[in-house]
């Protein structure tokens, strides 16, 4: 399994072309690759939220490599467009919410996917504080939708995205990078409906055996991540960078976060469906990058005036957060392989492409 994953993202990681802005990697297309390495099986894979930033890409992975590929996803936040390469090598979507259990149970009865990749929910952390309950729908209700249908159709092993950061919440120096035995303290409803969701997919498995794992990412970047979005302070600068315009840093910019590359989440989504350890896992670099270091890398790249506009800080703002990522490595044989200059340049050319657009 390990060959096919390293396979998948070696050749998505190319070395930049003629083109590249000097100093940052060059575009970060999906390629089109075929055929799965050595010893790889297809399979039926089910995509929640597969029209987001982090599905779509593991989606194209998925179809590359010769997996049978369903999607189901609202659109509420995702992108059809996300999904046009893939529905064009065969992936089919399915427009319905996880929040409609009837949906779902038509869905798994007919397909019977091996593994459902779990990436629908509610991301607004903003939304979340202002309406929890809504939250809880979403991410909570939606993921005990699919563990109760994926039991009563065969649904098979469900590979759930969590969350690091916010579940675990402020933790002291001493247990920074956070490692999965820290007790998680949410400070925001989002957080809070993510760990409780990991509850139930806990007790589904002592109580009926069910295969699951929880990946909770560290901050996610990459291509087809929103530039005038809320989520992703990364896509957001660069996307303020290609309009000319400064970017904001609510409180002092010395906070901090653990940036990992869509492309090595993807990975170890894939590493994840192959193993059969049930539990969270934290994916990251265990590298703390603050937002000012964000600024100074970006700055030498913008036509304009670059220097940040601070604000006041945002409630429940984290001074640090990283990931102990030694679980990752010891049980998925998956570590992040993106070198952050070359993530952060592949990022600013998708943020080109899209304002060309």
């Amino acid at each position: 399994a390990w060959s096919t994953i390293m396979w998948w993202a070696a050749s998505r990681h190319r070395r930049p072309g003629p083109g590249a802005i000097p100093g940052l990697a060059g575009p970060g297309a999906i390629l089109g690759l075929a055929g799965g390495g050595v010893g790889f099986r297809a399979m039926k894979a089910l995509v929640t939220g597969g029209s987001g930033f982090i599905g779509s890409n593991l989606v194209d992975a998925l179809v590359a490599r010769g997996d049978e590929v369903r999607v189901i996803d609202n659109l509420v936040t995702g992108r059809r467009a996300n999904l046009d390469d893939a529905i064009a090598k065969g992936a089919v979507l399915v427009e319905e919410s996880i929040t409609d259990r009837a949906a779902v149970d038509a869905l798994l009865a007919d397909f019977r996917p091996e593994t459902i990749f779990h990436l629908g929910a509610q991301i607004d952390v903003r939304r979340s504080v202002d309406d929890p309950r809504f939250d809880s729908e979403v991410n909570i209700g939606g993921t005990i939708n699919l563990i109760e249908s994926a039991r009563e159709h065969g649904g098979g092993r469900i590979v759930f995205s969590s969350t690091g950061g916010a579940i675990y919440g402020e933790a002291p120096a001493d247990q920074i990078p956070t490692p999965e035995s820290f007790v998680p303290l949410p400070e925001a409803p989002y957080g809070q409906a993510k760990y409780a969701a990991e509850g139930y997919m806990w007790l589904a498995h002592r109580l009926y055996g069910q295969s699951l794992v929880a990946l909770r990412y560290g901050n996610v970047y990459g291509p087809r991540q929103d530039p005038l979005g809320e989520a992703g302070v990364i896509a957001i600068f660069c996307g303020k960078l290609e309009q000319g315009e400064r970017p904001t840093i609510f409180g002092d910019g010395t906070q901090t976060r653990d940036y990992v590359y869509v492309d090595d989440v993807v990975s170890a989504n894939l590493a994840a469906a192959e193993s059969d350890y049930c539990g969270p896992i934290n994916v990251g670099t265990g590298r703390e990058t603050s937002v000012l270091d964000l600024v100074e890398a970006l700055k030498p790249h913008a036509s304009a005036d670059f220097t940040p506009i601070f604000a006041d800080a945002r409630l429940g703002e984290l001074p640090r957060s990283a990931l102990d990522v030694a679980r990752a490595a010891e049980v998925l044989a998956c570590s992040s392989q993106m070198d952050p200059s070359e993530g952060l340049g592949i990022t600013l050319e998708s943020a080109k492409s899209e304002f060309a657009d």
